[in-house]
C-alpha cells in the first residue's frame, strides 16, 4: 500500500522526462489506469449506453403490451371457446335425449308391430287348422257316406230278389205321387 501513496505523492514531483517510460509496479498502475478508463468509459459511455438501456427497456415494454395483448385475445377466444363448448355440450344432451326417446318410440313401435303380426299369424293358423279340420271332416263324412252307401246296396242286391226290388220301387213312386198331391 506504500507504493500506491508513494506513487502518488511522487508523482506530483516528476517531471515530463521522467514520465515517461515503463513503470513496471503493477499495484501502482493498475488502479489508476482503471481508474481513469473508468472514468473515460463512464463520461463518454454515459449516453451510449443509456440509450442502449433506454431501448432496452422500450422492447421489454413493447414486448410487455404485446403479450398482453395477445393474452387478451387468447383469453377472449378461450371464452368463445368454451360458450362454443357448452353450447355443443347442450345440442349433444339434446341429441342424446331425443335420440333415446326415438328409440324408445321406434322400440315400442317395432314391438307393436310385431304383436300384430304374430297375432295375425296366430289367425292364420287358427284359420288353416280350422279350414284343415272341415275339409278332414267332410272327407271323412264322404266315405263314411260311401261306404254305408256301398253296404245298403250291396244289402239290398243281396236281400231283394227283381219281384222285391219292384214292389219297392212301386211302393216308393206310390209315396211321392202323395206327396206331390199334398204339395198342390
Amino acid at each position: 500500500m506504500k507504493n500506491v501513496t508513494d506513487s502518488f505523492v511522487s508523482s506530483v514531483y516528476w517531471s515530463f522526462a521522467e514520465s515517461f517510460g515503463f513503470n513496471t509496479d503493477i499495484l501502482a498502475t493498475n488502479p489508476i489506469n482503471l481508474s481513469v478508463v473508468l472514468g473515460v468509459l463512464i463520461f463518454f459511455g454515459k449516453g451510449v449506453l443509456n440509450d442502449l438501456l433506454d431501448n432496452r427497456k422500450q422492447r421489454i415494454l413493447s414486448t410487455i403490451r404485446n403479450s398482453e395483448e395477445l393474452c387478451k385475445g387468447v383469453i377472449e377466444q378461450l371464452e368463445r371457446a368454451r360458450a362454443r363448448l357448452r353450447k355443443v355440450e347442450m345440442e349433444a344432451d339434446e341429441y342424446r335425449i331425443n335420440g333415446y326417446s326415438e328409440i324408445e318410440r321406434e322400440k315400442v313401435n317395432l314391438i307393436n308391430a310385431t304383436c300384430e303380426s304374430l297375432e295375425r299369424l296366430e289367425n292364420y293358423k287358427n284359420e288353416t287348422l280350422h279350414f284343415e279340420q272341415q275339409r278332414a271332416i267332410n272327407q271323412v263324412r264322404q266315405r263314411v257316406f260311401q261306404q254305408a252307401l256301398q253296404r245298403a246296396l250291396g244289402t239290398l242286391n243281396s236281400c231283394l230278389n227283381s219281384d222285391s226290388h219292384f214292389r219297392t220301387i212301386s211302393a216308393n213312386i206310390g209315396i211321392l205321387g202323395a206327396m206331390e198331391e199334398i204339395i198342390d
